[in-house]
Order: C-alpha cells, then sequence, then structure tokens
C-alpha cells in the first residue's frame, strides 16, 4: 500500500490572521508552521504502518505551496514520511479551493495511492472540503470527520463523527480519507528525525510537470471571487461598576439589567 498524506503550511497559531485589503488574500508574511490538523493524518499513516495488517511500501507528504512550504515538508518527514513532493509555480498563487483541489489531483494521478490522508481541516482556511474535491477529481470515495480506522485486505472500515452521533462505513481502496484530530494524539519528532529530515528525498514541480491545465488554477482559474473586506466595528467600552458599597452595586446593576429589559 502506498499512502500520501496532504499537508499544509499555515500560518503560525500565534500569528493573527488577516485580510490582506489589495490582493483580497490572507496576508501570509510572518511565521509559519505544518498545519497541526495533518500531523493527525501523519500519524494515522504511521499507525497504519507499524500495525502490520497491511504493509506500507511508503508514506508520501504533498504540499502545494511557495517556496517556503518546504519546512512543513521537512516537519512531515520528521513525523514519519517517507519522502516528499512540493508542487510549487507562480501560476498557482490565488488559487481557491477548487483550484487547489484539482492541482493537488493531478500530483497524486501521478502517485497512484491506495490511499490518501489529510487533516479534516486547515488552520487558516478552515474549508473543510479539498479532500472532497480531490476525491471527485481522482474518482474516488470520500470521507470526513474520520476518528477511527480499521485497515484489512479488504479495505477500511472507519468511524466519523456526524451530527447526531457516529457512522461506521466501510470503504474499499483507493479512498481519500479526512481525518478528525480526535483520532490520535500525534507524536513528537525525534532529535535524530529532524536533523535527518532534509537528507529525505524531495521533489518539486511546476504546473507543466504536474500535468496542470494553467486556466484550471490561480485567480483567474478560481471559482471564488473575493468582494471587499471590513473590519469589524470596534464595540465599545463597556461600565465598570466599583464595589464600594454592595448594596449600591446592586442596585446599579439592577437598574443597568432593567434599562435594557433583561429583567
Amino acid at each position: 500500500m502506498k499512502i500520501c498524506v496532504l499537508v499544509k503550511e499555515v500560518p503560525d497559531a500565534a500569528v493573527q490572521k488577516r485580510i490582506d485589503p489589495s490582493t483580497g488574500r490572507m496576508d501570509r508574511s510572518g511565521e509559519k508552521n505544518l498545519n497541526p490538523y495533518d500531523t493527525h493524518a501523519i500519524e494515522a499513516a504511521m499507525q497504519i504502518k507499524e500495525g502490520g495488517a497491511v504493509e506500507v511500501e511508503e508514506i508520501v507528504a504533498v504540499t502545494m505551496g511557495p517556496e517556503s512550504a518546504v519546512r512543513a515538508l521537512h516537519k512531515a518527514v520528521s513525523l514519519g514520511a517517507d519522502r516528499s513532493i512540493q508542487l510549487t509555480d507562480e501560476a498557482l498563487a490565488g488559487s481557491d479551493v477548487a483550484a487547489t483541489g484539482y492541482a493537488l489531483a493531478k500530483v497524486l494521478e501521478r502517485e497512484k495511492p491506495d490511499l490518501v490522508l489529510l487533516g479534516q481541516q486547515s488552520d487558516d482556511g478552515e474549508c473543510y472540503t479539498i479532500g472532497a474535491v480531490v476525491a471527485e477529481h481522482l474518482g474516488m470515495p470520500s470521507l470526513t470527520q474520520v476518528i477511527k480506522m480499521d485497515v484489512s485486505a479488504d479495505g477500511l472500515r472507519c468511524e466519523r463523527q456526524a451530527e447526531y452521533g457516529y457512522d461506521t462505513v466501510q470503504v474499499q481502496t483507493p479512498a481519500v480519507i479526512s481525518v478528525g484530530d480526535a483520532i490520535n494524539e500525534p507524536r513528537y519528532p525525534s532529535l535524530k528525525a529532524i536533523m535527518g529530515a532534509k537528507k529525505k528525498p524531495l521533489e518539486k514541480l511546476a504546473i507543466g510537470e504536474a500535468g496542470i491545465d494553467a486556466s484550471q488554477v490561480g485567480a483567474d482559474g478560481s471559482k471564488v471571487v473575493c468582494g471587499d473586506f471590513k473590519a469589524p466595528p470596534a464595540k465599545s467600552a463597556g461600565t465598570i461598576i466599583e464595589d464600594e458599597d454592595t448594596d449600591e452595586t446592586v442596585e446599579k446593576i439592577v437598574a443597568w439589567l432593567d434599562e435594557r429589559k433583561l429583567i
């Protein structure tokens, strides 16, 4: 079995998320890291490999992003991936979910994986849908919010979170599975793995090498057009009541509530 794990470089959790008004895209300056939700997908791949129910030939981390995204791939490799692929091309800038899913699917077509894993969402866009878009292009079954996965020669038996409980679904491979963050507890990379990550095979692809139609990606190939962005209005300052006299304080609070018809 070959497992491909889709990963993404996202702004660090400590960086305030903001939109660049000149482009309508997320401002990605500042510190960046591997999408934390994708670490659960890598861990799921490692547990399948170590479980022994099926033989896993290799785990391949795949990303689409600028040059800096190579650091996310190094993190993915340090967590257990055997090699990595980076789709990077200026023509991809501004791609929406539909264009990104198409481009990633073209890369995966070259790899012919038996299983594609990814996190339930990205920490920046939080769209939850990239797995379904990729699966549609690949013609594979897709499941989301998977929190338990048993692998056998007959396929995958998955338990997924649903609106009112849990679904248990049997899926044949090849398949695309988006795992929830409740599926496992990702391991920490060892110092040896971190130091050796840069030595693992890394393939960089431009859109032409991946067979991607330039008209289907980038801002021009995207289906979503962003409109105007405005910061939310500033909230008015709250009322602070100093408790110097309890009876008087209670009266002020009751009067404040009564004025707003809250009592």
